[in-house]
């Protein structure tokens, strides 16, 4: 297999990426053939995935709005992928030109061209970190220079949770990094779960097994379960709900059926 000019050197591109696989459904170009042979197994059981996967990024764009309306113009974004059109940056920046953003991720091709994107600017900067090790982004040097944790900021969580399994420790993860955060900051995030998918458990269990199968499991949780994350603060209305019915620009019924799947929320520290 021929590597791409724009892989990072070192990496295996002959083991699927979960961001590359997600930068594939928004019809992103920094994704292998084995990216792309992993995300149309997972499309034969659920095809609407590219329209889940635009919820996401429809909602968080509402969500970073909503902070800056509210005076917050900081934002930790972890698990943050390959930069694609809408970005925190840009959507907090339209509405605040000083709005600070720190990305993490742990996917190499991710992390090397968020540094590419944001060469030469001095508001933003990408940490390569794992979510299970909280202190590893808190007291890092591109937190410690642009985020000041006295003041509020924006947790970003979008579609990442639920590649945590129990054992890896998520909630107490969050708790980590809430309990690090300054009053009046806010928990963003969204999270897969079988309720709200257009199929049946068992179709959609499908998708969840190719993600298995490449070694990156797919956890599906309840709403019950997802509220558990934003322990700590209190959600803001409409409260979890699913992603379209987040506060929406325009008429949830105009939404594809496949939006609806999973939940998103935002929550407040007090």
């Amino acid at each position: 297999m021929e590597r791409p000019a724009w892989a990072p050197p070192g990496i295996d591109i002959s083991v699927p990426s979960v961001s590359r696989m997600y930068d594939f459904y928004l019809g992103g170009s920094h994704n292998f053939e084995v990216d792309r042979e992993a995300a149309r197994k997972a499309m034969e059981f659920m095809p609407g995935l590219p329209k889940v996967m635009q919820a996401n990024r429809a909602f968080m764009r509402r969500a970073v709005r909503h902070a800056v309306d509210n005076g917050i113009t900081q934002f930790l974004d972890i698990g943050s992928g390959i930069p694609t059109f809408g970005n925190v940056h840009e959507v907090a920046r339209a509405a605040d030109p000083a709005a600070r953003v720190v990305y993490v991720d742990h996917d190499p091709v991710a992390v090397a061209h968020s540094r590419a994107v944001l060469e030469g600017d001095d508001g933003a900067a990408v940490v390569s970190a794992d979510l299970r090790k909280p202190a590893d982004i808190l007291y890092s040097p591109e937190v410690t220079r642009l985020l000041d944790l006295d003041r509020p900021v924006a947790l970003l969580l979008v579609a990442v949770l639920h590649f945590l399994e129990d054992q890896d420790g998520p909630y107490e993860a969050v708790a980590e990094l809430v309990e690090a955060l300054a009053p009046g900051s806010l928990v963003v995030l969204t999270h897969a779960s079988y309720e709200g998918i257009p199929l049946s458990e068992e179709t959609a269990g499908g998708t969840v097994g190719v993600y298995r199968n490449i070694r990156n499991p797919l956890v599906m949780r309840s709403s019950g379960e997802i509220t558990r994350f934003f322990e700590g603060t209190e959600l803001i209305e409409p409260g979890l709900v699913p992603m379209p019915l987040w506060r929406p620009d325009s008429p949830a019924e105009e939404e594809d059926p496949y939006a609806f799947s999973g939940f998103a929320g935002v929550g407040r520290k007090a």
